[in-house]
C-alpha cells in the first residue's frame, strides 16, 4: 500500500525503552516508525523513577489499530476450574504457589500482580526472559498460573496444555465463547487489555502522518489482515478510533498524573516499583483496586 519495502527491526531491551528512544531521536521524515504498546506508553511511564522519554510529547501519534484481551491460565492439573475456585485455592495456598511472566514490569506480570492484589494475596512471582519460556514452564507444571495474551492462550487451551480460568476483559471473545470474564465471575471493573499503535518521531509532518494513517486504515480492512487478526486473537479497533487525534487523547488518558499515581500504588504493592525489586509494601486494597481498568 505504500509502494515500498518495510524493514522491521526488533530493538530489544528495557521493556521497549531502547526502541522508543531510537524512534524518538530519529529524523521525523516518515522513514522511522514505532510500534508502540500499552507497555511503552502506559506501564513504562509509571514504574520507572526517571522516565527516559515522555509518551505524550516525544512522539507523534499516527493510529491505534488493535486490542487483545488477556487470559488467566492455570497449569492443566491445577485443582480449580473457574475463577471462584481459583480464588479459594489462592487464599488457602497462595504462599506456596508461583505465577510466571515474560519479565518484571511486563503486561503478563502486571496483569497477574493486579489480580493478586484484587484477591488480597501475596504469591511468588517467577519472571522469565520472554513469554515463551514462561508458557513452557506452565505447560510443564513448574509454575501454577500466568496471565497470557489471548492468541497464545487459545492455542494452549485447544491442545489441553493449560486450563483457562477467566478472560481479563469486559466482554467475552468469540475465540473462547465459553470462557467467562473476571467481571462475570465476581471481580468487577477488572479489565486488562493490551493495545498497539503506530507513532512517528516528534514534529512529523501532517501529510506523512495522514498517509501512514490511511495506509494502516486500508490494511485493516483487507481480508488477509482480518483473518490473521482472528487467528491470533487480536481485534482491529473501530474506524472512529483510528485517527491520530484519537490516539493522542488515548495516550494522554493513560499517562496523566492521576492515573500514574494509581499505577504507582500497584507497583509498590507488587514489588516492582521503578523496575528495582524491593521488599513488598502492604497497602490498602481499597487504594489499589478502585479502578483496575486504568491499565488498559
Amino acid at each position: 500500500m505504500l509502494g515500498q519495502p518495510i524493514v522491521v527491526e526488533n530493538v530489544a531491551g528495557a521493556g521497549g525503552i531502547i526502541g522508543v528512544q531510537h524512534v524518538a531521536n530519529a529524523r521525523p521524515d516518515g522513514y522511522t516508525l514505532l510500534l508502540g504498546t500499552v507497555g511503552t506508553h502506559a506501564y513504562n511511564q509509571a514504574i520507572y523513577r526517571k522516565r527516559r522519554y515522555d509518551a505524550v510529547n516525544d512522539l507523534t501519534p499516527v493510529t491505534l489499530f488493535s486490542d487483545q484481551p488477556m487470559v488467566l491460565e492455570g497449569r492443566k492439573d491445577l485443582p480449580a476450574n473457574n475463577l471462584t475456585e481459583f480464588i479459594a485455592l489462592l487464599k488457602q495456598n497462595g504462599r506456596k504457589m508461583q505465577y510466571g511472566s515474560a519479565g518484571v514490569g511486563s503486561t503478563t506480570h502486571l496483569a497477574c500482580a493486579l489480580l493478586n492484589a484484587r484477591i488480597g494475596v501475596d504469591v511468588t512471582h517467577v519472571p522469565y526472559r520472554g513469554g515463551a519460556p514462561a508458557a513452557n514452564d506452565l505447560i510443564g507444571g513448574h509454575i501454577d498460573y500466568m496471565c497470557g495474551n489471548l492468541g497464545a492462550s487459545v492455542e494452549r487451551a485447544a491442545a489441553k496444555q493449560s486450563k483457562p480460568l477467566a478472560l481479563l476483559s469486559r466482554d467475552r471473545t468469540p475465540l473462547m465463547p465459553e470462557l467467562a470474564t473476571a467481571h462475570e465471575q465476581g471481580i468487577r471493573d477488572y479489565d486488562v487489555v493490551t493495545w498497539t499503535a503506530f507513532f512517528l518521531p516528534k514534529d512529523a509532518p501532517k501529510d506523512i502522518v495522514t498517509k501512514l494513517n490511511e495506509a494502516t486504515h486500508a490494511a485493516l480492512e483487507t481480508p488477509l489482515i482480518k483473518t490473521r487478526f482472528d487467528a491470533i486473537g487480536v481485534a482491529g479497533v473501530a474506524p472512529e478510533r483510528r485517527g491520530p487525534e484519537y490516539l493522542a487523547k488515548y495516550v494522554v488518558r493513560r499517562s496523566n498524573a492521576g492515573k500514574v499515581r494509581s499505577r504507582l500504588l500497584v507497583c509498590r504493592w507488587i514489588d516492582v516499583r521503578f523496575g528495582v525489586p524491593q521488599r513488598a509494601r502492604r497497602m490498602s486494597l481499597g487504594d489499589l483496586t478502585a479502578k483496575s481498568s486504568l491499565w488498559s
